[in-house]
């Protein structure tokens, strides 16, 4: 005969309620809707104007058309220029001019027009 089972009490994680997960918090600007994001196609470093001490090629509300330069990545002592890829308004910059960037990284939000 088998000895009859005893109801040993369940690890305390047993009885947790299951913690639901945080909610996630969207990067402003482009939790608004419409927002096209540009990404850095390469790694490098990120550039806002053509050269030390020149203005940026484009500003936070500024109007940009495609084809129009945004910025330039340095990789490999190659400059790199960055196009808008629609037409539209600069809405945030996410990185600081001379730092370094990696592929997939945010750049600009637009809100095409």
């Amino acid at each position: 005969r088998r000895p009859a089972p005893t109801s040993a009490p369940a690890p305390p994680e047993a009885h947790a309620e299951p913690r639901p997960d945080p909610p996630a918090v969207p990067d402003a600007p482009d939790a608004d809707e419409g927002l096209v994001l540009v990404k850095s196609p390469i790694v490098g470093t990120f550039y806002r104007a053509p050269e030390p001490g020149a203005r940026p090629f484009v500003e936070v509300g500024a109007a940009v058309r495609k084809g129009q330069v945004l910025c330039i990545i340095e990789a490999m002592k190659l400059m790199n220029e960055i196009d808008a890829e629609h037409d539209g308004e600069v809405v945030k910059v996410f990185v600081e001019d001379h730092q370094p960037v990696q592929y997939g990284e945010k750049l600009f939000a637009i809100r095409p027009a």
